[in-house]
């Protein structure tokens, strides 16, 4: 289990500067799993450049399925018009493909007045770091990676998106819809909509959240161990069954349970050797604290010979899956029936 590295987010930084000031730059490149911060930045981006009311004329979009060089060129080389920027988007173009001497050469030589972004979606961006090409882009442009954002900063944005719909979060609450529904704005904001339709009093609370938020896999199978640690067996086979009649799939089940049983391993041996959830955090490359310390308390409830049992049954039900084609619904049933044996610490 390796540490997470911290992006580096300078060029998430300095996009904001230059937004903020109103100078947007020649070159872009945009990539990371935080498709809808990504798409937020673009459409910012084209309110500052596209100001003349002709925005058909001065934006221009070529999906990879389009492109040439030549097309490129010829929307580079097009001449804004009753505006003093272009817009340019190239859409899923693997850029180190192709003639890459003569794509350095277009990109080292951009009008001043025309703004390239290379937007990546479908497909991974990955540079040849070694290349002149990515050497060029680094020169000449910014690459932003959007990525999953810090606990405080989703914080805010969700008490944001909510007053803008009239409602007020608490913290804690906003912390416990990351949990439940990711930490993904992208799937977050269908989740916001729904909570703050549904809540009939000024101040969303709990249960709004889970009349109508769509939990993810991960919750649900929290809530699965939770009910184990409870001793609540008729919920943890009621979790599961549902699960089940959900069309998930028992290996996909099992990879999350295991996932699960692990972290619940690590936190009971982080609590017998004093370690703090922050521990657990930078163990797992956990980006909010709110599941660290929903961990360590539910990992108080069982003794480490269970843990250890609770991960090596997994690992081999598992393998007994993948190597033999068992029955998945019943290894997972039999396996929880092992896992409800006196579990408490």
């Amino acid at each position: 289990m390796a540490f997470q590295k911290k992006v580096d987010d300078a060029a998430y930084r300095e996009l904001k500067k230059e937004l903020a000031e109103e100078r947007i730059g020649n070159l872009y490149i945009f990539h990371g799993e935080e498709t809808y911060l990504r798409d937020h930045y673009l459409g910012k981006i084209k309110e500052v450049l596209l100001t003349g009311g002709l925005d058909d004329f001065n934006y221009h979009l070529l999906p990879a399925r389009e492109f040439s060089l030549q097309r490129l060129r010829e929307l580079v080389d097009a001449m804004p018009m009753m505006s003093e920027r272009t817009m340019v988007v190239v859409s899923d173009y693997d850029i180190d493909r192709g003639d890459k001497e003569a794509m350095a050469e277009l990109l080292s030589d951009l009008p001043e007045y025309v703004c390239l972004i290379f937007i990546y979606d479908v497909i991974e961006y990955k540079p040849d770091g070694r290349s002149k090409l990515s050497k060029l882009i680094k020169e000449k442009g910014k690459v932003v990676n959007f990525v999953r954002q810090e606990q405080g900063d989703l914080t805010d944005w969700i008490a944001r998106r909510f007053r803008a719909q009239g409602k007020d979060i608490a913290t804690g609450d906003a912390r416990y819809l990351i949990f439940l529904c990711g930490d993904l704005m992208t799937g977050l904001i269908s989740e916001i909509g729904k909570v703050a339709a549904y809540a009939k009093g000024s101040r969303v609370t709990r249960e709004d959240i889970d009349a109508v938020a769509a939990p993810q896999l991960d919750a649900v199978v929290f809530q699965l161990t939770d009910a184990i640690a409870a001793g609540d067996f008729d919920k943890a086979f009621s979790v599961l069954s549902d699960l089940l009649h959900m069309q998930e799939h028992p290996i996909m089940i099992l990879s999350v349970l295991g996932r699960q049983l692990r972290q619940l391993y690590a936190a009971r041996l982080a609590i017998e050797n004093g370690k703090g959830s922050k521990w657990l955090m930078e163990l797992w490359g956990m980006r909010s604290s709110y599941p660290a310390e929903k961990l360590t308390q539910s990992a108080r409830r069982f003794s480490l010979g269970w843990c250890r049992k609770a991960v090596t049954r997994c690992e081999e039900v598992d393998l007994a899956l993948k190597s033999t084609g068992a029955d998945g619904r019943e290894a997972l049933t039999e396996l929880l029936l092992e896992l409800a044996t006196p579990a408490r610490a």
